[in-house]
């Protein structure tokens, strides 16, 4: 079904530039990539494992429709995982983040891939004649469904950057009358920090995380680009984007359901996504929270006037003395200070007193910490300061633009243990 599609657009666009790789300097029509992909001998094989931001990943993607074989991306330093071989219609494996848990596979089937790639086209306008800008990783959820499948199965076309830094973000976007980025917070803000922003990027969007709103501010206000927040899952695709003009004023805006979502919130506050591109299953082992057309999400959500907002992860709660709050409400706070440029916070135990968590703030600032502890005791209550701070250079988001308040926990465990 996705190679028949394939074979469609090859059709319909020939001659037309599908592909450029930047590194490479070379490019590809629609129908030259069909000819070097069927040339490439790859035997046919049970699974198939396209891996970084290279043409080769397509060809190896394209390998895996044309003889019914199963792909599983992976990232380029990846060991192709060991997994049992999934039912028949399975054809495509993601393999989650991991931000949440151990990471795991979603079974997907050729009509959910679509779906998901068609929702997306069409909820935020890709075109033709905007080339995507590749630059976030080929590999995840995001980057998949945003770059690929668009590519492939809608004839936008791609152009491969060397590297996400900002003079290879510039050589790469130079020719092109208009573009569409997708990228992630901390390259948006990188990027804007460089004066690196292509000035014929024309569509610009953000995931992976909530885009700091003086972020998303400062380009409206210095380069007239609106980045729109996209929010979505790799176990179903698209939940939501931010079509509007204007910057949010409301970091925990998500946006408006994609077209073909349907959202609820369960008893506990978390959203509820059914919808054509939701994943089969869990593989090789099935959860209640995916299956039926429907994932339950572990966000805390609220449905306001049709727009979808995000509160945090229900397992990230910190419980202050029998008070809880979200470590996004304390974020959120803290990202108001004009010198702040990243913070992470979540809950590790009280020891000492035995009342539940203590508040603990991870935060990249050109700032004191008496400076930031005092702007937070005027924009939180006091039980919501945090009481314990780490200032560092750099929070070190990984290629997919997550910060992992597990990992952070476990490093900053051993000093309150010590304390």
């Amino acid at each position: 079904m996705l190679y028949e599609r394939w074979l469609e657009v090859v059709r319909e666009h020939g001659d037309e530039r599908a592909l450029q790789h930047a590194a490479s300097g070379r490019a590809w029509t629609f129908r030259e990539l069909r000819a070097a992909a069927e040339a490439q001998t790859t035997p046919a094989a049970p699974a198939f494992f396209p891996r970084g931001n290279t043409p080769e990943f397509l060809f190896t993607l394209l390998a895996a429709w044309r003889t019914g074989g199963l792909a599983c991306p992976v990232e380029p330093d990846q060991t192709p995982p060991t997994v049992p071989p999934p039912p028949p219609w399975c054809r495509h494996l993601k393999m989650t983040s991991g931000t949440t848990g151990a990471a795991r596979f979603v079974a997907f089937t050729p009509e959910q891939l679509a779906a998901d790639a068609a929702d997306i086209v069409a909820t935020m306008g890709l075109r033709p004649e905007w080339p995507n800008l590749g630059v976030i990783s080929a590999a995840h959820s995001y980057g998949f469904s945003n770059l690929v499948l668009p590519l492939l199965l809608h004839g936008v076309p791609l152009i491969l950057a060397a590297s996400p830094l900002p003079e290879a973000v510039r050589s790469a976007a130079a020719g092109a009358p208009k573009l569409t980025l997708a990228g992630v917070p901390f390259l948006w803000r990188a990027w804007h920090e460089a004066g690196a922003i292509p000035a014929n990027v024309v569509l610009a969007i953000s995931a992976g995380a909530p885009l700091p709103l003086n972020v998303e501010r400062d380009i409206f206000e210095r380069r007239g680009l609106k980045v729109h927040n996209f929010y979505g899952a790799s176990e179903c695709g698209g939940i939501a984007y931010d079509d509007s003009p204007e910057p949010r004023t409301d970091a925990a805006l998500a946006g408006r359901p994609m077209r073909q979502v349907s959202l609820a919130l369960t008893e506990a506050g978390c959203w509820s996504v059914r919808g054509p591109a939701v994943g089969e299953t869990y593989w090789p082992e099935a959860a209640a929270a995916l299956g039926g057309g429907t994932f339950v999400t572990s966000d805390l959500g609220e449905l306001r006037d049709g727009w979808v907002y995000v509160r945090g992860r229900a397992g990230d709660q910190i419980n202050v003395a029998g008070r809880k709050v979200s470590p996004e409400t304390v974020e959120r706070a803290l990202l108001a200070h004009p010198r702040v440029r990243e913070c992470l916070v979540f809950g590790m135990p009280e020891a000492q007193h035995g009342r539940g968590e203590a508040i603990v703030a991870v935060v990249a600032a050109a700032a004191s910490e008496g400076e930031l502890r005092e702007f937070a005791r005027a924009a939180l209550p006091a039980w919501q300061v945090p009481r314990e701070w780490r200032l560092v250079a750099a929070l070190g988001a990984g290629p997919r633009g997550k910060l992992s308040r597990a990992e952070w926990r476990r490093r900053f465990a051993p000093e309150t243990q010590k304390a």
